[in-house]
């Protein structure tokens, strides 16, 4: 078999994750706890808390998928919002691209697609008397509409199924789902915590960082 080169084409890339449509980073550098617990945002006329989804002593920018950590010094991208006691953290992004995976066309492996791979994550939290957090997470995708349920052309991609029939040299779009969870936090101290997480299927409680929260991915349009 001759020799099939992928090509990538992005047209053009929708991001609530880059300040350039926007958006607004949010980076907290390394401190320690006890100043991180005085960190406040102001916002008008009021007051909101940052904090890490779970707990109250932790920088936000440790946030990452299910209860994955960050590193400290990753950058934060993103629209913040507020209401009342809540804080709101919204990311998305659209890329509306080309995709040839067989560019000079010398193989017989390679396909070509036009699709538009995107996500959404909302992410809400507020607290609870003088030592809970509550919050809630939803990380969504319309891939299986914008991209097809068989996904895209990736050669030597292997291993998943669409319809009972395996894929093969194509991804699986994103999940329609990929978390919707829900956790309370209770501060025993600055430097102790305990959490309950509860999930739907799909993001792991306990695992690696989904890749769209990784800083590394964020012009990738690829499921991984």
């Amino acid at each position: 078999m001759k020799n099939t080169i992928p090509l990538y084409m992005l047209v053009i890339s929708l991001a609530g994750l880059t300040p350039a449509f926007g958006q607004h980073e949010h980076h907290q550098q390394k401190q320690d706890t006890t100043k991180h617990s005085q960190q406040k945002m102001q916002h008008g006329d009021m007051q909101m808390p940052m904090s890490h989804a779970f707990s109250r002593n932790l920088p936000m920018s440790r946030n990452a998928s299910g209860s994955g950590w960050l590193p400290d010094e990753s950058p934060m991208y993103g629209n913040m919002y507020h209401q009342g006691d809540w804080m709101f953290m919204l990311h998305y992004n659209l890329f509306l691209r080309y995709n040839k995976q067989d560019v000079f066309e010398q193989g017989n492996r390679g396909e070509s697609q036009f699709d538009a791979p995107n996500w959404l994550m909302l992410m809400g939290q507020r607290f609870v008397g003088e030592r809970g957090l509550f919050r809630f997470s939803a990380m969504v995708s319309l891939d299986p509409l914008t991209v097809g349920g068989n996904g895209y052309p990736l050669l030597f991609q292997t291993g998943e199924t669409f319809e009972g029939s395996p894929l093969i040299d194509r991804q699986h779009p994103h999940d329609l789902f990929s978390e919707l969870s829900v956790g309370y936090t209770h501060m025993l101290s600055e430097e102790a915590d305990v959490f309950l997480y509860l999930g739907y299927r799909g993001e792991p409680a306990l695992s690696n960082v989904a890749f769209m929260h990784r800083p590394s991915t964020l012009n990738n349009p690829d499921s991984h």
